[in-house]
């Protein structure tokens, strides 16, 4: 289970940022606030001066930069960026702490944990579940996962950015739990333009429909609690369920098609409704549809797509 235990008694930690993207900034600027001794390092200069002016050391270089603090934490661009920024200085990370933010599959975080572990670096992996406006504020979670020994050692840091939970040794979790949350949102989000695109044949605004749309999909997320028991029970034939039949798409992959728009996204719920009823399903309720997701693809996506918009 994650762990959201209380942070311990806050105190001073030196603390070294590499990259000051938006959300590098964000992170270096709120360990600066709070007193923590920070030094930041980017690949590009000019983009310290805010953060020096607060009280920030910028590094001269990344050999630096990481022995400066026995914290690294890696807000850089993505997995190869981590290896090509600290596989020269490899052998300064023993006896530090390195904590990956950088978004990666979890498979890449494993490969960074052994890495660093090689090398005598404890080793966090974290998944931001915040914009850069909200590191230090309300409503800002990190997820981590990786040495337990690390994570409480680095709460007073962490802990400066918004709320830390720990989900376990394995390195992977984190960004699992990372990917997954944010494959929620983004296809929240497509299903929302797509619905923008529709009304906007009409003529209808995206702020218009952004007033209707909002309070009806926070309706639709008190249904995620009662699909998660029916997944977690596989119980696809239990009482009050919704069909995978009543739930065909195809009059809206029509509809949208007849509007001139792209069906990619409602054709994409469709084949995985349509997998399910061509395998004998279609009387089970429409939380079956996950299963299209964990069988493999037996069939071209471009062929899945086309069926589904039968």
């Amino acid at each position: 289970m994650p762990d959201q235990s209380p942070a311990p008694a806050a105190a001073t930690r030196p603390v070294t940022v590499l990259g000051l993207g938006a959300m590098g900034r964000a992170l270096a600027a709120g360990t600066v606030a709070v007193g923590h001794p920070t030094t930041v390092w980017n690949r590009t200069p000019g983009r310290a001066d805010v953060l020096v002016a607060a009280g920030a050391r910028e590094a001269a270089s990344v050999r630096d930069a990481v022995t400066a603090s026995p914290l690294v934490v890696a807000v850089l661009l993505d997995h190869a960026s981590v290896h090509q920024t600290l596989d020269p200085v490899a052998e300064e990370l023993a006896g530090r702490t390195l904590v990956n933010l950088v978004t990666t599959t979890p498979e890449e975080s494993r490969e960074l944990a052994a890495w660093a572990g090689s090398h005598g670096a404890a080793y966090l992996d974290g998944g931001i579940m915040a914009v850069p406006g909200m590191i230090g504020g309300a409503g800002a979670e990190i997820l981590y996962s990786g040495s337990r020994a690390a994570f409480d050692d680095s709460r007073p840091v962490l802990d400066t950015w918004g709320a830390s939970t720990w989900f376990g040794e394995d390195p992977g979790l984190a960004p699992l739990y990372d990917l997954a949350l944010l494959a929620g949102m983004y296809a929240m989000f497509a299903g929302f333009f797509h619905g923008v695109a529709m009304v906007g044949t009409a003529g209808v605004s995206a702020r218009d429909f952004a007033r209707r749309a909002a309070p009806w999909i926070a309706a639709m997320t008190s249904e995620l609690a009662g699909y998660a028991d029916v997944i977690d029970r596989r119980d696809y034939a239990g009482p009050g369920q919704q069909s995978l039949e009543f739930s065909d798409l195809s009059d809206m992959v029509r509809a949208s098609a007849e509007a001139g728009l792209a069906t990619d996204v409602v054709a994409a719920v469709q084949a995985l409704v349509r997998r399910q009823i061509e395998a004998g399903h279609g009387a089970d309720g429409f939380a079956r549809a996950v299963e299209s997701l964990r069988e493999p693809v037996r069939t071209p996506v471009g062929t899945a797509l086309a069926g589904g918009a039968r």
